[in-house]
Order: structure tokens, then C-alpha cells, then sequence
């Protein structure tokens, strides 16, 4: 059996990237090819369980490290039982985040540099990395208005400016040193224009 395709979105929350993923799903099932959408922190009970430590905002005394391993932890555990055997059973896998954010929160944002992350996250993806990444461009200032807009600041969302705009950054960076993997969108604009550019970029690898 071929093996499924693995697509990972990255931006900054307030991006537009939950309305995209919905219509990249759809898109690609009406292909025929079966769709499997997932996120981080999260997408697993124990996943999931871990998220909710790692954003609680009551949690302002979390050490960088133990952030960092907290998201290794939830990485691992959501390739391990949702994207490996998706992937197998050749379904194309969306995640909302993967091991792009870790670079650019921690490794940007909070100073720990690529190489930590790297050694980190090596054991946790087994492996597993993103055939594809797709990056909605939208500076951090507009999208956590958009954001906390709808609900009140998580423990990330909280943070400095200063902080997301290392992150934003950081995402410029890798995407300009990974153009082979990680596609830029401009998200100011319309969810119309921007969901045409994603139909041809699907288009082009699937």
C-alpha cells in the first residue's frame, strides 16, 4: 500500500489556519483520498491531557524544559497512535502544528536554540516529519487580536510581544531555509484567495 501523505499547518493562532484546514479536508476528500485531521498539543486523550497543563495560564511557573518535554511528550504520543498509522494505511494526515512550532517557540521564543530542539525531538517523531508544511504569514499583532478576540489568552497567548514576534521570526527563518518543504501564504487576505492558493499547492503534491 502507498503510503499516505503527512501536510502540517504552522502560524501564529488568529492565522486563519482552522478555516483552511477545514477546506484543505474537504478538498482532498473530494480527490478520494481519505482525511485525517489532527493537532497540537493534542489530538490524543493523553495528548490532550497534556495540553491542558502546558496552556493552563495558572501555570506561570513552568520551566522552559519542562515546556519543551511536555510538547515532546504529546508529539510522541500522537505520532505513535494517530499519524504513523494513518500515514500506513495511506491516508493524507493534516496537523494543526507539529515540530515546526517547537523550533520557534522554544527554540526562538524562549531562547533554547535549534539544537536542543532537534536532540529533543528526534526520539519523538521516530522519524515521522511533514512531507509538506504550509505556513500562514500574518504578523502577530493582527492574529492574537483575531484570537483573543474569540476566547481569553492562553499560558503562550500571554507572553510579550516581543516573544511572538521571535516566534514570527523564527517561522521566517525556517521557511527560508526549508523552501523545498514549507510554502509561505499571505493570510491578509480573504479566505477565498488564500484557500485558492492552498487548492494549487495541494494540487501540485498530491
Amino acid at each position: 500500500m502507498k503510503r499516505g501523505m503527512f501536510i502540517t499547518v504552522e502560524g501564529t493562532d488568529g492565522s486563519g489556519k482552522s478555516t483552511q484546514i477545514e477546506m484543505m479536508k474537504d478538498y482532498i476528500n473530494n480527490k478520494g483520498i481519505d482525511v485525517v485531521l489532527t493537532r497540537e498539543p493534542g489530538g490524543t486523550t493523553i495528548s490532550e491531557k497534556i495540553r491542558s497543563i502546558i496552556l493552563d495560564p495558572e501555570n506561570t511557573k513552568m520551566a522552559d524544559m519542562t515546556e519543551l518535554l511536555l510538547y515532546a511528550a504529546s508529539r510522541a504520543q500522537l505520532v505513535d497512535e494517530i499519524i504513523r498509522p494513518a500515514i500506513e494505511q495511506g491516508k493524507t494526515v493534516i496537523a494543526d502544528r507539529f515540530i515546526d512550532s517547537s523550533y520557534v517557540y522554544q527554540g526562538f521564543g524562549r531562547g533554547m536554540g535549534i539544537e536542543i530542539i532537534e536532540t529533543v525531538n528526534k526520539t519523538a517523531v521516530d522519524g515521522i516529519l511533514p512531507n509538506l508544511t504550509l505556513f500562514f504569514d500574518i504578523s502577530p499583532e493582527i492574529a492574537l487580536e483575531r484570537r483573543t478576540k474569540l476566547s481569553g489568552p492562553d499560558r503562550i497567548e500571554k507572553e510579550e510581544m516581543d516573544f511572538h514576534m521571535r516566534v514570527y521570526k523564527g517561522y521566517k527563518k525556517l521557511a527560508s531555509d526549508n523552501p523545498q518543504r514549507i510554502v509561505t501564504i499571505d493570510s491578509n487576505r480573504g479566505v477565498e484567495a488564500i484557500a485558492a492558493d492552498v487548492r494549487k499547492i495541494i494540487d501540485a503534491v498530491i
